[in-house]
């Protein structure tokens, strides 16, 4: 019942950031919202929920992880009824930032309370569960969002919230036994250089995507993260009451499991970035449809998570890594052969090869993260899960993102000009408009060849991750040979 409860309220989150994407030309239409306004609606709530992870996982830690939890959910929960009848873009991006400071609550709020409730034997088992319901809300929320946006208006995007953060603090009030650690003394400046110091580094890389990696906005966000992580850093180490010890970076597997979560983040972000445009511009999927066409990366993700707590069990974290990770390779191979004619057939092969790979690495990972924690820093390592998650698909969107963009420019015939050399929605636009079929058929082609393009940098970073995960993961612990007793000598016997 427990592990239900925490799961629905990380379904809510997870489908959320989802279902915004698919909603965006609706907000363009009915709220008249710009280009600069979309992007500070999506940007609103991921600068405040990254900033505020890991302060929001250390007062968990000193107030009750309970407590936490159900202020998200009060908070996600309300901003998402005030969301859902904005009359503005200012309205809008106003509540996806309180949004943002709901989730930094909610999100870790799950992993802390499993990681406490549920013991050594049984937790690696109930994080492939909490992963699959990740991957159920990433992968499943475009569809939910199309079948809204076909029957009701955009705010039911966020509407559809309200009930399930209800229910969530109902059954979190009735099931979920309070935890909290040892009283400590508050760390405000850690909390405050975190903030600064995380907001930063997803800004910049935020920027990286939208005006390159040279722009004085880019480099002037990584600029000030370097400053102010390195002061976060030296504090949390010369501090007697640390918000996040740095200790726990010396231990290989806590190193090791956070950098590999980056990675695999930055993979599946990669993925989805690329073939949502792939399904609805190239293969002239709807929303919808598109969203099912997602399914066979869903099921394979889910019956490999399982797979992989075995793997992980039996073989220990580096090797289940090793082969998600490894999985994950082949699959980006796939896909970087796609040509126009293989339509869906081929990319089907990639989406469940794809899935297996993350399903096989993620619940090692995670474990394995969490399993490097006392139970008293349950919350704010809980945060750095999500926290390194975070950034990997945010670089995985301006990198990845990035690639894709440039790859499409340069496949473009050099007669075409303008926007539509800009990006595949542009080039089509702009087809549409002038009735240019012949400049449709090239801009499918030109993105075929970026995705391809961009696979190939997704196979290369996923390639370095399987290294990453063999050279610094420790391998699975030998059992100690039992001894073996010692023959006594018989006694001799006695003459009679």
């Amino acid at each position: 019942m427990i592990l239900g409860v925490l799961c629905l309220s990380l379904l809510v989150l997870v489908v959320d950031n989802t279902v915004l994407n698919v909603a965006i030309p609706t907000l363009v239409s009915d709220l008249h919202a710009s280009s600069s306004d979309i992007q500070w609606i999506i940007d609103a709530y991921i600068l405040v929920f990254a900033g505020l992870l890991l302060t929001a996982g250390s007062l968990s830690d000193r107030h009750g992880r309970r407590r936490g939890l159900i202020i998200g959910l009060i908070v996600f929960g309300g901003a998402s009824l005030a969301a859902s009848f904005a009359h503005s873009p200012g309205q809008l991006i106003a509540t996806r930032a309180l949004m943002g400071i709901g989730g930094a609550f909610l999100m870790p709020g799950t992993l802390s309370i499993l990681t406490t409730v549920f013991d050594d034997k049984e937790r690696k088992k109930a994080i492939a569960i909490w992963s699959s319901v990740l991957t159920l809300g990433a992968v499943g929320g475009p569809t939910l969002g199309g079948l809204l946006l076909a029957h009701f208006w955009w705010g039911s995007v966020f509407l559809l919230n309200v009930p399930i953060a209800a229910l969530g603090i109902i059954a979190a009030l009735a099931i979920i036994p309070e935890s909290r650690g040892p009283a400590m003394r508050p760390d405000p400046v850690g909390a405050l250089l975190s903030m600064v110091g995380m907001t930063s580094l997803v800004w910049g890389v935020i920027n990286a995507g939208k005006y390159g990696m040279g722009s004085a906005q880019t480099l002037g966000g990584f600029g000030v993260a370097v400053v102010v992580l390195t002061l976060f850093a030296l504090w949390e180490r010369q501090s007697t009451h640390p918000m996040l010890p740095m200790a726990l970076f010396s231990n290989r597997n806590f190193s090791g499991a956070s950098l590999s979560i980056v990675l695999l983040s930055f993979a599946a972000g990669g993925v989805m970035l690329a073939l949502t445009q792939y399904l609805q511009f190239v293969l002239g999927f709807t929303p919808l449809r598109a969203g099912f066409a997602l399914a066979p990366l869903l099921a394979a993700a889910i019956v490999f998570n399982g797979i992989g707590v075995v793997v992980d069990k039996k073989f220990g974290v580096r090797a289940a890594a090793a082969i998600g990770l490894g999985l994950l390779a082949v699959g980006f191979g796939v896909l970087a052969t796609i040509s126009m004619a293989d339509g869906y057939g081929k990319l089907v092969v990639a989406l469940v090869i794809i899935g297996a790979g993350s399903g096989t690495a993620g619940p090692g990972l995670y474990g394995t993260l969490l399993g490097a924690l006392p139970h008293d820093r349950a919350g704010v390592g809980s945060a750095v899960n999500d926290t390194v998650q975070q950034v990997g698909q945010a670089l995985s969107v301006a990198i990845l993102g990035s690639v894709l963009t440039a790859a499409f420019s340069a496949a473009m015939p050099d007669d075409v000009t303008g926007p539509a050399r800009h990006s595949i929605g542009e080039a089509l636009g702009v087809a549409a408009a002038t009735g240019d079929a012949g400049l449709a058929h090239v801009a499918r082609e030109a993105f075929v060849k970026a995705m391809s393009i961009a696979s190939i940098a997704g196979l290369v970073g996923a390639v370095g991750a399987v290294v990453l995960a063999a050279a610094v993961l420790r391998p699975k612990p030998q059992p100690a040979a039992e001894p073996v007793p010692e023959r006594q000598p018989e006694p001799d016997a006695s003459p009679l």
